[in-house]
């Protein structure tokens, strides 16, 4: 007999074979590796019990000059700004209507109401805010009109169906009496339009929802019918956002909460300012605000054409958010990309915002009258996978390649992944813009969330820990993350039973109150004189450390799955119970090939799965040649 200690290397290497990666880990989920050694993420709780509507895929913190902590959500619905524990919205308003333009009609019977607004301009999904209407005569009196609605349907383009609903938001049914419009005086104030929670990437007949539009036409792709992207930034303490390929927006931090964020066209002494992009980002050493894939001045100088583009950057006066036009007394101008055929994302770093486009890598920077901005071509070989695929990491960028993950610190550089054809194999391209970087400094880690091949929804992360240059891969749900700093942990955005909550993350031990599923890590095949002579494995010494609440109480499995072959199909051998006070697992197994397993999620097995984590040190196997038949 010989006790056999197993040390690991740490990570996850799905390169190599199960079988050649003898000496590390092939397979895993929810687990970092720390030190060298690996450990079970650590848990995550919602925020606050406050849902919002929409998948919020941007999310961006900030302080006012006051020390107030704000978080802006830009979701496929609405813009909101956290603020304690209240999700403000502050989605800017498209449209008001003129009194008298809205009128309404009931049908006995039915909860449904036909609105009439001739051009409304609006898609399903859109909001709406009714005031100054009357009672239609019936159940449906003034308090129910005069609120805000989800628009259910559109008619024409001239009509569209709302369900009828009192103020506490129960659904209210017409009676016979309900023959009247709501008045002369109904002003209805549209917020701008909603997008898509997918990605299209063609014009026709799947470019918008089904049921929108006008029966037997196609559409053209805009930010009305696209996966709904935000960016956010600073301008001061004031919050600066745009949807992709819509308008830019300003939202006033002296105004308070409850106003809402305003078109910057719409400011006091706008200039020709930029009415659509791609993204917009500010300059904080020179106080400028920039916006990538811009609509372009017209040749008469007198206004901007309205259509975005994509490989135009313009730029305000500095410190004039609302002054665009070139002149030799500002510094506001544009620069245009040439590498390439649109503008994908761009990100602030030391000293200068790197911008990519579908085929190439640019730096900004600013220099100075009469330029303003120079710009430099980096790399002409790489691309960006999504507009949030990139992020700034203490030691660099990290942003997601369609082939491949990139770093750059004065240089570009290709990372060596131990996980890569995985991720590629099971990587839904189709979705690809909806994939986000981000980091968790606290361990050392950037990562990416993605969608795999047989989801439309993120459903899958990769993780690389920089400093110890390992690689882990897990599954999990989130549209947007947020690191530490303004607020004390990181905060992601998820859906919990089709509801849209914040989640922090990395406290406590679970799963937002249950136990974490599905936590595990799996060896590569462990075998003795290269597989030549069986394996008898009679017994576990296991080297473990629990912590949390529970880490007295708290319970893992360690299973060993056995084959005789590289070909054959692993079947579990044994499965033991390891907690805090386990000296040794005795059990019976004989095969060439053996494969370490630990478990920690919702097998009834385990006992105590909730308020504890582990942490594996060097696990010493009792193995013995066993011959060779």
């Amino acid at each position: 007999m010989s006790l056999v200690k197993y040390i690991f290397n740490p990570g996850i290497n799905k390169e190599n074979t199960q079988l050649l990666d003898e000496n590390g880990w092939f397979d895993g989920n929810l687990v970092r590796f720390r030190k060298g050694l690996p450990e079970k993420i650590g848990g995550w709780e919602k925020t606050n019990t406050n849902s919002f509507l929409g998948k919020c895929r941007s999310l961006f913190p900030w302080i006012a000059l006051d020390g107030t902590a704000y978080l802006g959500l830009g979701t496929t619905s609405k813009l909101y700004i956290l603020e304690g524990t209240t999700f403000n919205d502050v989605t800017p308003i498209r449209s008001t209507t003129s009194a008298g333009d809205v009128t309404f009609s009931a049908s006995n019977g039915s909860s449904e109401i036909t609105v009439t607004d001739t051009a409304h301009g609006a898609v399903k999904g859109d909001f709406v805010t009714f005031s100054g209407a009357s009672s239609l005569g019936g159940n449906v009196v003034a308090s129910v009109l005069n609120q805000e609605y989800e628009i259910d349907s559109i008619v024409n383009a001239n009509s569209y169906k709302i369900t009828a609903k009192d103020t506490s938001g129960s659904t209210v049914t017409a009676n016979a009496s309900d023959s009247g419009n709501g008045g002369s005086s109904v002003v209805g104030a549209y917020q701008i339009n909603v997008g898509l929670d997918f990605f299209v990437d063609s014009t026709g007949w799947s470019a918008n929802p089904w049921g929108d539009g006008t029966w037997g036409q196609s559409a053209t792709l805009s930010d009305t019918n696209q996966l709904r992207l935000w960016s956010q930034d600073n301008f001061g303490e004031d919050l600066v956002a745009n949807v992709r390929n819509g308008g830019i927006y300003l939202w006033d931090e002296t105004n308070g909460v409850s106003t809402r964020a305003v078109n910057i066209t719409s400011l006091s002494g706008a200039n020709l300012a930029p009415t659509r992009g791609l993204q917009v980002i500010t300059s904080e050493i020179d106080r400028h605000v920039i916006v990538l894939g811009a609509d372009a001045i017209n040749d008469a100088g007198t206004a901007r054409t309205g259509s975005v583009d994509p490989m135009l950057i313009a730029f305000s006066d500095q410190e004039n958010i609302a002054e665009w036009e070139p002149k030799i007394t500002n510094t506001a101008g544009s620069l245009r990309l040439s590498a390439g055929s649109t503008i994908v994302g761009g990100i602030k770093s030391r000293q200068e915002i790197l911008i990519w486009t579908d085929t190439s890598l640019y730096s900004m920077q600013f220099i100075g009258a009469p330029f303003t901005f120079g710009i430099n071509l980096i790399n002409q070989n790489v691309g960006l996978i999504g507009p949030k695929a990139a992020i700034t990491a203490p030691d660099g960028v990290y942003w997601m390649a369609r082939d491949g993950f990139y770093t750059y610190n004065g240089a570009v550089r290709r990372l060596a992944c131990s996980v890569l054809s995985y991720v590629l194999d099971d990587f839904n391209k189709s979705q690809g813009f909806k994939t986000f970087a981000f980091t968790n400094r606290e361990f050392n880690e950037v990562g990416w969330f993605y969608c795999s091949k047989s989801s439309q929804e993120i459903d899958r992360y990769v993780v690389y820990n920089y400093l110890e240059k390992n690689w882990t891969i897990g599954q999990l749900e989130r549209h947007a993350w947020v690191d530490d700093g303004v607020f004390k942990k990181p905060r992601a955005t998820g859906t919990t039973s089709s509801t849209n909550f914040l989640f922090t993350h990395e406290t406590g031990e679970d799963d937002d109150g249950s136990p974490m599923d599905n936590v595990f890590l799996e060896s590569g095949d462990l075998d003795l004189q290269d597989g030549e002579r069986f394996s008898f494995l009679r017994r576990i010494i296991p080297d473990v450390r629990f912590l949390g609440d529970s880490a007295n109480g708290g319970q893992i499995n360690f299973v060993i799955k056995q084959r005789n072959f590289p070909g054959d199909s692993l079947t579990t051998s044994s499965t033991s119970v390891i907690n805090s006070t386990t000296q040794q697992a005795h059990i019976r197994s004989r095969a060439r090939q053996v494969v370490f397993r630990i478990e920690s999620d919702d097998d009834a097995d385990v006992g105590n799965r909730t308020r504890f984590k582990w942490r594996l040190g060097a696990t010493r196997l009792d193995l013995t040649p066993d011959g060779r038949r």
